[in-house]
């Protein structure tokens, strides 16, 4: 996941945010413009007051949807024109929540870098997607906070009564129902990728036969350090 994604609970304010809909209009027009733009610019475009512009951008920074940056403009003369405008530019180009937490969207990712992989070099599919998939979870794993690595990504991990975790959400749900066993590969390489790059051994990733419905395929049976 990129760094433009918001936390899971970050994202359910995001959405909530915009069912306001001059906040929504708002948005999508900063996303239609392709560059920062002012308050000046949008209340403009949108027929709003400049007041009500301004309280709006702002809060779609406080939530993450959009950035504020500050730049000297060519189009002002006069006194104050040296002075820096603040800008509203998006952070991300589009934002959605699921409950429970899925990342479609990042399987649909490793999956396709995979294909490219198995194709450019030779490399058998399932290989090249377990590749792809412990490169991508050492990308977000966390020196000394593997639990709060799961967490974030929405595994939600839960202690169990043999000194391990449980993780009891899968964010490839539906995907694993209908092809367990390519997603619950890549699942596990994703895991032990994440785990490794967390400084803990990747063997603490084990399949869970006996996972509930929506629960992940996999368990950490501890969280010991690499040796």
């Amino acid at each position: 996941m990129g760094t433009s994604e918001l936390p899971w609970i970050r994202k359910i304010a995001a959405v909530a945010a915009l069912g306001d809909e001059n906040r929504r209009r708002l948005y999508e027009y900063v996303l239609s413009t392709g560059d920062a733009v002012s308050r000046d610019q949008a209340a403009l475009a949108l027929e709003v007051p400049r007041s009500s512009a301004s309280f709006h951008l702002d809060r779609l920074v406080r939530e993450g949807l959009l950035r504020v940056e500050f730049r000297k403009s060519a189009e002002k003369t006069g006194p104050g024109s040296g002075r820096p405008s603040k800008l509203y530019r998006p952070v991300m180009d589009e934002v959605g929540v699921s409950v429970p937490e899925r990342h479609y969207d990042l399987a649909g990712h490793l999956m396709a870098a995979a294909i490219t992989r198995s194709q450019a070099g030779g490399v058998p599919a399932a290989e090249a997607l377990r590749d792809v998939a412990a490169a991508a979870g050492s990308e977000v794993g966390r020196p000394g906070d593997f639990l709060g690595a799961l967490s974030e990504l929405g595994y939600d991990p839960s202690p169990d009564a043999a000194g391990g975790y449980r993780l009891l959400n899968c964010p490839f749900h539906r995907l694993s129902r209908d092809h367990t066993e390519v997603v619950c590969a890549m699942n596990g390489a994703f895991l032990s990728g994440a785990a490794a790059a967390s400084g803990l051994s990747a063997g603490i990733i084990v399949p869970d036969p006996d996972h509930g419905p929506g629960h992940c395929c996999a368990r950490i049976t501890a969280l010991g350090n690499k040796s």
